[in-house]
């Protein structure tokens, strides 16, 4: 099942305050692709938890591929290339192991916290829908050395507005 966070507007003011910029001794940044030890779970958890790490979230056929970071451990950045004016930047994250991941969309200034568990990948889809998210970028994530990660960018349509 894919899991929509639209991040929009005032949304985006009241995640980042509630974030902080901290990052441990141990988080080192890391760039090479961690160990098999993200390989599928046993067959009696859900299907999400069946898919490995190792393979970043896919987008949906009328999303394009911006940018991609294959499994990653701890602290790294990537970048993702410039989309159409109007498009929404889609930012998909895969994680397992025991912690709190931080992203941040330094170019259009959102970042947000994912929550990641031991024995269990979780997928989370977050499409940013504010000025400036046609432009080039960079992804930068803040994780404890055990959380194993890999993340999709796309570019897709923007965010449906709520019909009141």
């Amino acid at each position: 099942m894919r899991r929509l966070l639209p991040v929009a507007g005032v949304a985006v003011a009241l995640m980042m305050a509630g974030c902080t910029d901290s990052s441990a001794p141990d988080d080192a940044p890391s760039r090479k692709p961690a160990p098999s030890s993200s390989a599928p779970a046993s067959s009696g958890q859900s299907d999400e938890a069946q898919v490995p790490v190792a393979k970043p979230p896919e987008l949906d056929g009328s999303e394009h591929l911006a940018g991609q970071q294959p499994e990653t451990r701890g602290n790294a950045s990537f970048s993702y290339a410039k989309g159409a004016a109007g498009d929404a930047l889609i930012v998909a994250a895969r994680c397992r192991g025991a912690g709190t991941m931080k992203v941040e969309v330094k170019t259009v200034n959102v970042s947000f916290p994912l929550e990641c568990q031991a024995g269990e990948t979780a997928t989370t889809y977050n499409q940013i829908g504010v000025s400036g998210v046609e432009k080039p970028g960079t992804v930068s994530v803040t994780a404890p050395s055990g959380v194993h990660w890999s993340m999709t960018v796309g570019r897709g349509e923007p965010p449906a507005e709520d019909q009141e």
